[in-house]
Formats: C-alpha cells, structure tokens, sequence
C-alpha cells in the first residue's frame, strides 16, 4: 500500500468520527428539545410557588417532576389527595430529593464550571439555599431526619447500578444544629456479630432516621453481602442486625423498616422484592409488589408505601399496603423522590 493511499484512508476515518461524533451530539440536542416540550395528555403543570413549611395547604406530595415540557426536574406539587391533578412547579431543579419539617435536601447538577460536577443543597421551607457541599459522585439517596435537623444522602463513586458488585458508594450525614458534616458513614466504628470490624470494601448507602434526631438505620455492604445497620450519630457507631436488606426506610411511628431484598432465582438485573420488617419481633412480611423495585421507598402514613419504578417519561409512583395484603396502584405519573408534607 503507497503512502498516499493510506493518508487517504487515515484521512477518511478521520472525516467518519468526525461525521459521527456531530451526529450523536444533533441527536443529543433534538432529544433534550424534545424533552422541553410538552406532551399531550401529560400532567398540567404551571409554575407557582412551593413550600416545605409544615401544614401549609393541607397534606401534600412535594417530588421531582418526570413531566417532558419546560418544568421537567424542577420540585413540583399536588395536594395529597389528588396526586394525579394538576402540579405547581417551583424553578427549583432536582436530581434526587427529599423533606420532612421544614426542611429539604436537594441533590442537583452543577453546571458552573467546565466539568460537570453535583452538589448537595440545603433547602429552608421556602426552597432558599442554607448550605451547600460538593459530592463526590452521582447522587443516588437523600434523608431528611423527621425533625428536619439531619440530613443523609448517598453518591456512586464508582460503577452505575445495585445490581452489580463493581461500584462503590459515599454516604454523608450533615447535622443542622452544629453544622458539622461527617463526609463518610466509613469513619464510625463498625460492630459486626458483637466486635469491631474494619474491612477495606465497607460500603453504606439509604439512610432512614428515627424520631429522636440521632438513631439512624442504614445498608452496609463488606463481603459480597450487605447488612442492615442501626446508627448512634452521638457515639458514631453503627450496628449490623440483620443480613439481605437494602435502603430502609423507617415507618412514622418507628416501628417497621421497609426494604427492598434480593430474592434467590430472580434474574440479576431485577433481584429485589419489597418487604417490611417488624423491629420488635424482626419478622418480616413481603410486600404485595412483584415487580423488581429499585428505591428507597417512603411512607405516606403508617399503613402505606410509596415507591417509583420505571415509567413512559422515566418513572412513575406506586402505593401498597405494608401489611403484605392489596395489590399496587400507580398514585402519580411522570414523578420520582416524593416527600409527604402536611
């Protein structure tokens, strides 16, 4: 082959990546306009105010809005009692999301410098900024504590899904009261079947707090297997109790943890079942879902769940009983990370 001719092939390759790179970035482009505009027979949804504050208008769900059109990511609202009528969308944009007295944990893009990077947000009860810090990763959970003083979240630092093993994962805990942030749930001191434990692959992820402001319960992954862990955010300490449970979430009254569990025969990229665990007796009950949830689930009151799972426009929210009885209910379309106010 002469010289020439393989400057042409070189030459022609070049051109081709070139050819494909603008394609893939007009593609890009027309699908994000796309998901500007609006979609018959979606949701209304006009801009107006939000608020976090306690009672407020009455009990009301506060999430990210899935809905393609200019609000699309911004924290909207309905009225509890009519979860699929029409949202009040605030401005205020949201990767993951969560609230409880007041106060709001935003975890968002930021945009403001060359790479894009995600920052965790302080939100008072009229969605003004009160802190803010750098994550080191993609967001994936957020807590707020009931009392609104604490607040968790969650970021991979590594890998892109729970279903696999090759990721890693950085939980934080941010106390309001002091200010004082602890970057790692991997600096307290582990106890593991009744001693300490240390391990190089210690993973946690999906806190849940309890109604006294310094219990937590979380996952810890080591050793190919995770493990529900309670928190004492006073001793800085966290105990394993239970194996097989994944993002707790605690009930109002404090008395059962619902949790997504790997199932032995399911397929790999859908493992989990929900169910819900009685701390007195640690009996659990599956949950009526069958269908592989991937979430950290919420409670809409004492006796029912609220989840997402993928939906036309990325996800939409189910109810279900947690008393393993009923079946699930789609509550609001094109919605994700709900928080129930009021």
């Amino acid at each position: 082959m002469t010289l020439k001719r393989r400057i042409l092939i070189l030459v022609t390759a070049v051109l081709l990546l070139a050819a494909v790179g603008v394609l893939a970035v007009v593609r890009a482009s027309s699908r994000a306009e796309e998901k500007n505009q609006a979609r018959a027979g979606g949701p209304q949804v006009t801009r107006g105010a939000v608020s976090l504050a306690p009672g407020g208008d009455g009990r009301r769900i506060v999430f990210r809005n899935m809905a393609w059109g200019p609000h699309r990511d911004e924290l909207a609202t309905v009225p509890a009692a009519a979860p699929e009528g029409p949202r009040t969308a605030s401005g205020v944009s949201c990767l993951r999301f969560h609230a409880a007295a007041g106060t709001g944990i935003c975890l968002r893009a930021d945009k403001g410098g060359v790479q894009e990077g995600y920052r965790a947000v302080v939100l008072d009860a009229g969605l003004e900024e009160v802190a803010a810090h750098p994550l080191a990763g993609i967001p994936t959970r957020a807590r707020v504590s009931p009392g609104g003083h604490l607040v968790a979240w969650t970021v991979f630092v590594g890998g892109d899904s729970y279903a696999g093993t090759d990721f890693s994962t950085r939980t934080s805990l941010l106390d309001l009261r002091t200010g004082k942030l602890d970057a790692s749930l991997e600096d307290f001191t582990i106890r593991k079947d009744g001693k300490e434990y240390r391990n190089a692959d210690v993973n946690f992820w999906g806190v849940t707090f309890a109604a006294d402001e310094r219990t937590f319960y979380a996952t810890l992954s080591t050793g190919g297997r995770t493990h529900l862990v309670r928190g004492d955010l006073a001793e800085r300490t966290v105990t394993t109790l239970r194996e097989n449970l994944e993002c707790p979430s605690l009930s109002p009254d404090g008395t059962r943890l619902v949790f997504k569990k790997r199932v032995p025969g399911l397929p790999a990229e859908a493992p989990w079942r929900l169910h819900v665990l009685d701390l007195a007796s640690m009996a659990e009950t599956p949950l009526a879902e069958e269908r592989s949830v991937d979430d950290q689930v919420v409670w809409s009151g004492d006796r029912t769940v609220v989840y997402s799972l993928p939906g036309d426009f990325g996800a939409d929210l189910y109810s279900l009983p947690a008393d393993g009885g009923g079946a699930p209910a789609r509550l609001t379309a094109s919605a994700l990370a709900p928080a129930f106010l009021g």
